[in-house]
């Protein structure tokens, strides 16, 4: 039996990335998915988005595990449109037991700065909310929600650039330090009804939003045009261990763990997956 077995997922950002993982090792222990993602690019965002072919592969991964999917084509910065895309799930499967609030982009280098600082704040931070308040009236007890934050989030990174230097980046930082005071708060008040919320921290994560040119130039500010050959070697700065970076499995394997039964007293936690980041950054500056 899987750890998550009988259980149903809602998981925005699904199409790929963490968002993938996420879906399909939860659909691995016995989880159906309802699945959402934008599939469109943003035009302040330097990389390319998911696209609804990516969607339709992570809907085959999942049902390659024997589990049921519903897979919408939604915008988390809408509430409208999470809702419907909610409702279309839980008309399949008549409830809701685990909330993944993953979407999320990374601004940095984004022109003009003040649309790219509003591209991440509303996709980061409103998206969760929007993911989350859609979701709390299906949900009772032994229910989990899960948000993804970053180990940015924890470090006082905004301070190392210059103010106004790169505000795609800041919205970056503001956004999951925000998204995560908000999981916090929020566990505080669901805690009586028992209903959990925590939030997962990843490093560095091997995905297409670090593997990106706006990415490469934030790690070599050096350089004019940085390619991955460059930026790899520095990706490591901030892990205390000695790795460049951490694979999405690795932070499905927390979000399997916060899901299931066996934390299910584990609410309110800021949970870091950051081999040692946090660590390298607090010892660094004490």
């Amino acid at each position: 039996m899987g750890r998550v077995e009988g259980k149903v997922a809602f998981v925005t950002g699904a199409a790929r990335g963490q968002g993938r993982s996420h879906a399909v090792r939860l659909a691995e222990e016995g989880a159906d998915i309802i699945a959402i993602d934008l599939c469109e690019d943003i035009s302040t965002i330097g990389y390319p988005m998911a696209t609804a072919e990516d969607l339709e592969e992570t809907v085959r991964l999942v049902e390659k595990h024997g589990r049921r999917i519903v897979a919408v084509k939604a915008d988390v910065r809408e509430a409208a449109q999470v809702r419907a895309a909610l409702e279309q799930g839980l008309a399949e499967f008549g409830k809701l037991d685990i909330v993944v609030a993953q979407a999320g982009v990374a601004g940095m280098k984004g022109e003009p700065q003040v649309q790219a600082w509003a591209d991440v704040v509303n996709t980061n931070l409103v998206g969760t909310i929007n993911a989350v308040q859609a979701t709390l009236p299906h949900l009772t007890a032994g229910a989990s929600i899960i948000a993804t934050g970053s180990t940015a989030a924890l470090m006082d990174v905004s301070k190392v650039d210059q103010p106004g230097k790169d505000l795609g980046g800041v919205a970056y930082v503001y956004s999951k330090r925000a998204l995560s005071q908000f999981i916090h708060e929020l566990a505080t008040h669901l805690a009586p009804r028992n209903i959990r919320a925590n939030v997962l921290h990843p490093t560095n994560c091997n995905t297409d939003m670090l593997q990106s040119e706006p990415m490469y130039r934030s790690f070599r500010p050096d350089l004019e045009h940085p390619t991955r050959q460059d930026a790899e070697p520095v990706f490591g700065v901030q892990q205390a261990m000695p790795i460049p970076y951490i694979e999405p499995q690795d932070s499905s394997n927390m979000v399997l763990f916060l899901a299931s039964d066996e934390a299910r007293y584990v609410t309110g936690m800021q949970m870091r997956v950051d081999g040692g980041g946090y660590l390298k950054w607090y010892d660094y500056h004490i």
